[in-house]
């Protein structure tokens, strides 16, 4: 796992990451399946895209978010440290609340909710309303 776009600091900290999780690089199960996608013929040629196994903890991880198959080796285990983390620790990542923020956003309103909007809507309209000023001559 030697690779330019990837800092000695944050590799050093996915080992320790790793040993603190009891995920032992000598037990991982490692697959390079050929890329697919946006980025043309490199991509569709190259065996980049990676597949970690952990058997240990009955996880695996699919990564291909990069052209560099050394980057997707990292971004991989980082997955596989988020999953296990997850599972042991019952808490939800950042990444799913995000995805279920998205969902609630886009979720079609009931009509009920529709209506209390509106209302409100034409309660603020007559506040408004009512600030206007007011002709002191009565033209």
């Amino acid at each position: 796992m030697a690779d330019a776009f990837i800092s000695e600091q944050k590799r050093n900290a996915l080992v320790e990451e790793m040993k603190r999780l009891g995920i032992q690089e000598d037990n991982l199960i490692e697959k390079f399946v050929l890329g697919s996608g946006k980025g043309g013929q490199k991509v569709n040629k190259t065996h980049s895209c990676v597949y970690l196994r952990d058997p240990d903890h009955d996880l695996d991880v699919k990564i291909q978010r990069s052209r560099s198959q050394d980057m997707n080796r990292f971004l991989a285990r980082r997955a596989l440290c988020e999953k296990l983390k997850e599972r042991l620790e019952g808490e939800r990542s950042k990444r799913q609340n995000e995805r279920e923020k998205i969902r609630r956003q886009k979720r079609r309103r009931s009509r009920r909710s529709k209506q209390r909007m509106l209302e409100d809507k034409h309660h603020q309209a007559e506040k408004k309303a009512k600030r206007r000023n007011v002709d002191p001559c009565g033209d």
